[in-house]
């Protein structure tokens, strides 16, 4: 089991405040990596911090905005310095714009591809340069169901191809960076419950749409996160697992 521990890692969680990445936060933190937490909403951040610091952990964190290079740069480096190496990525940060393709507003579009795409490869870029360096790192990008295929009954053109452009990221990346002992992953969630879709009017219409009949818990994708940062992953880069009750089996 010694393959599977993260303990003494050091861990960047970006979209670390709130949501799957502070799930994850928590998860790598109780498994005993150091972890910098990686957001815009300092409260939260700050209240996750504390939490963990409450229970002995070591937690840093960063205000920055995953689409600033210049600010992505500043927050590897101020990792590197801290922890001594940067070993995991959880490159998490997204949002979702729910807007119909012909009425779309522009300012939305460009937002999306900005904070879900260009920021996901802002990110792995300048970490990977450390993780280039040490011949030796985990990225693992957080993609969605909605790279496989279009949702419903939810019009989210925007989400759908900024996360399907998550996975070609991820396969690029694994393809050149293998050569330097740097594996890139992701990971596919499906509808995973939380404060942000918890009075959707389509909670039911996502749960019916779901073979295992329910939505998922955050919780339930530290499993796949944890197996992918640690060396029982030493041969998996370029992959994409989907956690989402068996939506893609459809």
């Amino acid at each position: 089991m010694d393959l599977f521990s993260i303990k003494g890692k050091k861990a960047i969680i970006t979209g670390g405040a709130n949501g799957i990445g502070k799930c994850i936060a928590k998860a790598f933190a109780r498994a005993g990596a150091d972890v910098a937490l990686v957001d815009i909403n300092e409260k939260g951040m700050e209240d996750l911090a504390t939490e963990l610091q409450c229970e002995g952990i070591a937690v840093m964190t960063i205000k920055a905005d995953v689409t600033n290079k210049d600010e992505v740069q500043a927050m590897a480096d101020n990792v590197e310095k801290t922890f001594g190496t940067i070993d995991i990525l959880f490159n998490n940060a997204g949002i979702c714009i729910n807007e119909c393709a012909q009425d779309m507003a522009y300012e939305s579009w460009s937002r999306i591809i900005d904070i879900n795409l260009n920021g996901v490869f802002l990110v792995a870029q300048a970490v990977g340069r450390v993780m280039i360096k040490n011949k030796s790192g985990s990225i693992i990008n957080t993609a969605s169901i909605a790279a496989h295929a279009a949702l419903r009954p939810q019009p989210q053109v925007g989400y759908n191809a900024s996360k399907a452009g998550v996975l070609l990221i991820t396969q690029s990346l694994a393809v050149e960076w293998a050569p330097y002992g740097v594996r890139v992953n992701s990971i596919s969630p499906g509808y995973i419950m939380s404060d942000m879709i918890v009075n959707s009017p389509n909670l039911k219409a996502w749960r019916d749409y779901t073979p295992m009949g329910r939505l998922g818990e955050a919780k339930e994708l530290a499993g796949a996160v944890i197996y992918l940062a640690s060396d029982a992953a030493s041969y998996t880069t370029g992959t994409d697992i989907a956690i989402d009750g068996g939506y893609t089996a459809i």
